[in-house]
């Protein structure tokens, strides 16, 4: 049994990589590469040898990862490091397909913004088939097994920060590297979105002597299940039951509101919940 689910996951990861590994390229080439935009990483180093060099994009993002795939077999293993180079080879190749097409459009506001959109789409989709395009993610693998302390988030915008930098200094425009900036947000936010969903949640939490009446509308009239946390107040020095709730954030203004309705000297503290599984969420 737990061989076919692993069967089927592993079927599902390469459909999500192949995808992800298309769209990415499509838009790296018919908006981002026409109009000298990085998305950072290898991509926006091609793009400077493409430029200069003549170099199909493809083929330099193929090369640039191939001692990063030597450090990654050594220090992270097989399974990983063989998805990525599937994913990069996919990638590189739909790149050099893809340059045949014109582009789609040469302002370089819409590029920016469909360009970051779409890559943003099929790189989440690449790292959901557990992999990546090579490139600065999996640099910033390598380093982190060097020293754990080391956040992967920073240095991945270090690297990218760095790459934008060389784009600008090549190109000679300041323009470039603004409407890089641009891209390289519009991705990271769409790796989020495809990841995490746009439906976010809220989760509250209500300190309040009418716990008992709050408790009972948010479960009646909102139709939201509603926990009691024991705490103490530390300044007062006394036992209170705190009122906590998932809820969408339609229902959690109506709980909000009934709340202060109820009691207007209620303490509420309200957060996001970014992913929430369970009844009436996510299974």
């Amino acid at each position: 049994m737990y061989k076919i689910i692993i069967k089927k996951e592993s079927i599902k990861d390469y459909i999500f990589l192949i995808f992800g590994s298309i769209i990415s390229a499509f838009g790296t080439v018919c908006f981002l590469l026409p109009n000298q935009i990085s998305s950072g990483g290898f991509s926006g180093i091609a793009t400077i040898v493409y430029y200069f060099f003549h170099v199909p994009m493809g083929n330099s993002i193929l090369i640039l990862n191939i001692p990063i795939f030597v450090f990654a077999y050594i220090r992270q293993g097989k399974k990983f490091v063989f998805n990525s180079m599937i994913a990069t080879l996919l990638y590189s190749w739909f790149i050099n397909i893809f340059e045949k097409i014109p582009p789609f459009t040469n302002d370089k506001v819409l590029a920016s913004v469909y360009g970051g959109v779409i890559t943003g789409i099929g790189l989440a989709l690449v790292f959901k088939g557990k992999s990546a395009n090579g490139g600065t993610e999996l640099l910033a693998s390598i380093i982190k097994t060097y020293n754990e302390n080391i956040s992967l988030g920073n240095v991945i915008q270090i690297i990218d920060f760095v790459i934008v930098l060389c784009n600008v200094f090549f190109f000679r425009e300041i323009e470039i590297g603004l409407y890089s900036a641009i891209v390289i947000y519009l991705i990271n936010k769409m790796i989020d979105i495809v990841f995490e969903g746009i439906n976010f949640c809220k989760m509250i939490y209500i300190i309040s002597e009418k716990k008992d009446e709050i408790a009972k509308v948010i479960n009646e009239e909102i139709e939201r299940g509603a926990t009691g946390l024991y705490g103490k107040g530390l300044y007062t020095n006394r036992e209170k039951m705190i009122i906590l709730c998932v809820a969408k954030r339609k229902d959690m203004i109506k709980i909000r509101e009934i709340s202060q309705m109820i009691d207007p000297n209620c303490f509420i503290i309200i957060t996001d919940a970014r992913e929430v599984y369970g009844l009436g969420f996510k299974r």
